[in-house]
C-alpha cells in the first residue's frame, strides 16, 4: 500500500485530503475520558497541514442509529484535536450536507476541519452496496485524496473505510502503517517465547484468536470474566461468576488442543471474590476475599485474579521474546479489583521482549491505572481490528488501501 509519505512527496499544498480517523473516544457527557485515539492521529493530520493541505477529518463515534444524535456528536473530539494541534479546527455540523460543503469550501491551505459523526448518515454502515456507495460518492466530492488512518475501524466494511478509498487516490497514514508493522511482528517475525495474555468479559470474543494462537503461541494466560468459563469447563465450581455455558464445549476442545500442541494454556489458580458486583458509581470499598480457583463458594462471584495467579503470570512473562495482551484481568475500574490488571501491565513493562497492548479496554486500563505508555513496545488503537488480524481475517479497511 502507498503511504502518506508518497502523497507528501507529490505535494499536497491546496489539495483537499480526506483523513479517515478513529475519534471514537469514551465520553462522560461531553467530557472525553481518554483521548488516546485522538492523539494517535495527530502526526498524520499535522504533517498534512504543515505541507499546506486542506485536511478534512472524519470518524464515527459510538453507535447512533443512522441519524443525528447529540449524545454522539464529534464536537468534543474536534475541540480536543484543535488543542493537540495548537490550531483552530473547523467543525461541520453534518457529514455531507450544507455545513460540510461550506466548511470544506472555506478551508484555507494548512487548515483542518472535522465532519460530524459519519454514522449520523445511514449510508455509512448500510449493508446495501448501492446505499453505501452513494454516501461514499458524496464524501468523495469533498476531497482530492484519501488517507486511511483509523485503525480501530479497518475491520468494518463501512462506506468511509471500504468504498471511499476506491473513489480517490488512497494512502495509509502514519498510524495504520505503524499498526500493520507491529501486527506483522506478531504473525510473521515472532521472537520467542511468544506469550499471549487474554482477558475481558466474554470468552466468545476471543475464541477465534485462541484457535489461531494454539498453533503460534508458546503460552496463553487467561484472565478476566472469560476465565470462569475455562474454570467451569475444567469441572470447577464458579459460584455466581460470569459464564458462557454455550462456549464450554469449545473451551474444552481448546484445553485439549493446547496440551496436545505443547502450548501452556494457564487459567487462574486463585481469584478475588465478592457476594455481588461492586458499586461502580461510588467505587466504595468492596472488601473482597481471596479463594483458590477450584474452591469458589457457591454464592460468590470472581472479579479479579488473585495474588498467586499474578505471581504465576508475571513469571510466565518474565522471559518472553514477544507479548500480546488483550483484555483486563478483572474489574480494573474499581480499585479493589485492579491489582490483577496492574500486575500484568507491570510484567509487560519488566519483560525484555517486544510488548503489545492490544487496544480496547487494555489500552484504557494502562492509561487509567497511570502507567507510562512509552514503557510498552506498542499500544494499539484498535482492539477488535488487532484481534481479527491475528485471527487471519482480511480487514476491509486495509484491503481497500492496497493498490
Amino acid at each position: 500500500m502507498k503511504t502518506i509519505d508518497e502523497l507528501l512527496s507529490d505535494g499536497v499544498a491546496g489539495k483537499r485530503v480526506f483523513v479517515r480517523a478513529d475519534l471514537n473516544v469514551p465520553l462522560d457527557g461531553t467530557t472525553i475520558t481518554d483521548d488516546g485515539r485522538i492523539r494517535a492521529v495527530v502526526p498524520t493530520v499535522k504533517a498534512l497541514a504543515e505541507a499546506g493541505a486542506r485536511v478534512v477529518v472524519a470518524s464515527h463515534l459510538g453507535r447512533p442509529k443512522g441519524a443525528p444524535d447529540p449524545a454522539f456528536s464529534l464536537a468534543p473530539a474536534a475541540a480536543r484535536l484543535g488543542e493537540l494541534l495548537g490550531a483552530d479546527v473547523a467543525f461541520a455540523t453534518d457529514t455531507v450536507g450544507e455545513s460540510a460543503t461550506a466548511t470544506v469550501d472555506g478551508l484555507a491551505d494548512g487548515r483542518v476541519a472535522v465532519l460530524e459523526n459519519l454514522r449520523f448518515n445511514a449510508g455509512e454502515t448500510s449493508k446495501d452496496d448501492a446505499e453505501r456507495g452513494a454516501f461514499a460518492d458524496r464524501l468523495a466530492a469533498l476531497a482530492d485524496a484519501y488517507v486511511g488512518d483509523g485503525f480501530g475501524a479497518v475491520h468494518r466494511g463501512h462506506a468511509s473505510v471500504l468504498d471511499l478509498p476506491a473513489r480517490l487516490p488512497h494512502y495509509a497514514g502514519y498510524l495504520i502503517a505503524t499498526e500493520v508493522g507491529v501486527l506483522r511482528k506478531l504473525t510473521d517475525d515472532v521472537k520467542r517465547p511468544y506469550v499471549v495474555a487474554l482477558g475481558g468479559a466474554k470468552v466468545s470474543d476471543k475464541l477465534a484468536v485462541i484457535d489461531q494462537l494454539l498453533d503460534k503461541a508458546d503460552r496463553i494466560l487467561i484472565g478476566g470474566g472469560m476465565a470462569y468459563t475455562f474454570l467451569k469447563a475444567q469441572g470447577h465450581e464458579i459460584g455466581t461468576s460470569l459464564v458462557q455455558e454455550d462456549q464450554i464445549p469449545a473451551v474444552r476442545e481448546y484445553l485439549e488442543r493446547a496440551e496436545k500442541n505443547g502450548v501452556e494454556l494457564l487459567v487462574p489458580v486463585d481469584t478475588l471474590v465478592a457476594a455481588e458486583f461492586p458499586d461502580m458509581r461510588t467505587k466504595a470499598p468492596a472488601d473482597p476475599g481471596t479463594v483458590a480457583a477450584d474452591a469458589m463458594p457457591a454464592g460468590q462471584m470472581g472479579l479479579d485474579i488473585g495474588p498467586e495467579t499474578r505471581a504465576l503470570y508475571a513469571s510466565k512473562l518474565a522471559d518472553a521474546g514477544t507479548v500480546f495482551w488483550n483484555g483486563p484481568m478483572g474489574v480494573f475500574e474499581h480499585p479493589d479489583y485492579a491489582e490483577g490488571t496492574k500486575a500484568v501491565a507491570q510484567a509487560l513493562i519488566d519483560s525484555p521482549g517486544f510488548t503489545v497492548v492490544g487496544g480496547g479496554d487494555s489500552a484504557a486500563a494502562v492509561r487509567t491505572l497511570g502507567f507510562d505508555e512509552q514503557a510498552f513496545g506498542h499500544i494499539s488503537t484498535g482492539g477488535g481490528a488487532s484481534l481479527e488480524y491475528l485471527e487471519g481475517k482480511t480487514l476491509p479497511g486495509l484491503a481497500a488501501l492496497e493498490d
